[in-house]
């Protein structure tokens, strides 16, 4: 059912977090429009705990991302493909698919499927992104998901220690995120739910990972391998590997299909 003051309420509380998030400098301008749109529909369509989840992965990747940013630009130079103001290509990407369950949800779809999923969507993000600002700290060389040759900190498809502990603190944070919510209607919590997200969080951020060292293309840099298609000047880099157009963005839409999928899937072995 459709709930207009829902929606409303999720408009206006996505229009105050994005803005403080844009005021922070977390969030571009066109990421704050992005956050509006898909903060209204997951908590519009999706009702409280959705919203939860949403801002729950907002608010910790946001502050992560500010924490020690000095050090992590310094460690990872200009290899990323963008900066830590979020546009609206990531915002989509890393919010898009949940907010697509969501309007499946609040137009009537299966429940408990398209939670599972959501759940799943929202670890994979929350955990990638965990390990990525994380990871870029850890002192030891981050190494190759493929093969393990030790790279530079901020080359896609890297993992590292301090990396896979985030994957797994941020996949479980969501997990009971969800799983403490139904205290707030007095019933006892959902501990199997963890599950649901652990497993689909850590897929799916290995995914992104796997991704990232195969198919997404990257670039000869003056500074070393770049996702930066062109530089500072604006002309175009040679490619070294990888798909043409695949870049950061796409594979983080992949990767959240796929720890959607995967929570799904074992919410659906479980129950």
């Amino acid at each position: 059912m459709i709930d207009g003051w829902r929606i409303l309420l999720g408009a206006l509380a996505s229009l105050a977090i994005g803005g403080l998030a844009w005021w922070r400098g977390s969030l571009a301008p066109g990421g704050w429009a992005g956050a509006v749109l898909v903060g209204t529909i997951t908590f519009g369509m999706g009702g409280w705990v959705w919203g939860g989840l949403l801002i729950g992965f907002f608010v910790s990747s946001s502050a992560l991302t500010r924490w020690r940013r000095a050090t992590k630009q310094r460690a990872a130079g200009a290899r990323f493909e963008k900066g830590g103001r979020r546009d609206l290509g990531q915002v989509l990407a890393n919010g898009g698919p949940g907010a697509l369950l969501a309007l499946a949800y609040g137009l009537g779809g299966e429940p408990a499927a398209l939670f599972w999923a959501f759940l799943g969507v929202m670890a994979t993000v929350t955990a990638d992104t965990w390990a990525t600002e994380i990871g870029m700290l850890d002192p030891a060389p981050p190494r190759l998901i493929i093969g393990l040759a030790p790279v530079s900190a901020g080359t896609s498809g890297a993992i590292s220690g301090y990396g896979m502990a985030a994957t797994l603190a941020g996949a479980g944070f969501i997990g009971v995120l969800a799983a403490l919510w139904p205290l707030a209607q007095g019933r006892p919590p959902d501990g199997w739910l963890v599950v649901v997200a652990l497993l689909g969080g850590v897929a799916g951020s290995l995914g992104d990972s796997l991704l990232g060292a195969t198919l997404q293309a990257s670039y000869a840099g003056p500074g070393g391998p770049t996702e930066r298609p062109r530089d500072a000047h604006g002309a175009p880099l040679s490619r070294l590997r990888g798909v043409p157009g695949l870049h950061n963005d796409a594979v983080n839409l992949l990767s959240s299909l796929a720890g959607g999928l995967v929570s799904l899937l074992v919410g659906a072995w479980l129950v």
